[in-house]
């Protein structure tokens, strides 16, 4: 069955992509899930047009970002996350609640693939995290205190 992917999905493809998948998986799972769309001729065009649409919205976010990086440079946000008394977290710190955090504190908004994060903040403290752009990069100071 030929479906569009209206989200990357693990081991078959990536967002917008058009795929040969077994029937099964695609109705059982995939197009319930909201995962994919049959490839109909109507939802490749209605599809081109979304894609369009957000390649347009990256592009003027990555504008903003790119003129406001200086302003994020040496910024710091806070996080407030549950540790034991070791300042070790109980649930980690990915670039989702870093995206959150400097929304909420700082009223700018980040795409997750700018963040350069390899694994998740696990410890309280300060730590140091590099926001990529391009060639351009900025240093934003996140300081994790331990919740009581």
């Amino acid at each position: 069955m030929k479906i569009i992917l209206l989200h990357d999905v693990a081991k078959v493809g990536r967002k917008y992509e058009t795929k040969n998948i077994a029937d099964g998986h695609a109705l059982n799972l995939l197009i319930p899930k909201g995962l994919a769309i049959v490839a109909t001729p109507a939802a490749v065009k209605r599809v081109e047009k979304m894609k369009a649409e957000d390649t347009v919205n990256r592009k003027i976010q990555e504008d903003l970002l790119f003129m406001n990086l200086k302003a994020i440079d040496g910024q710091t946000i806070e996080l407030s996350e549950k540790a034991n008394e070791k300042g070790h977290l109980f649930a980690g710190i990915h670039k989702n609640e870093i995206i959150a955090a400097m929304k909420a504190q700082k009223h700018i908004d980040l795409l997750p693939e700018l963040i350069e994060l390899d694994k998740p903040i696990k410890e309280a403290g300060e730590r140091v995290v590099d926001i990529k752009l391009q060639d351009k990069t900025a240093k934003l100071k996140v300081v994790i205190k331990p919740a009581a």
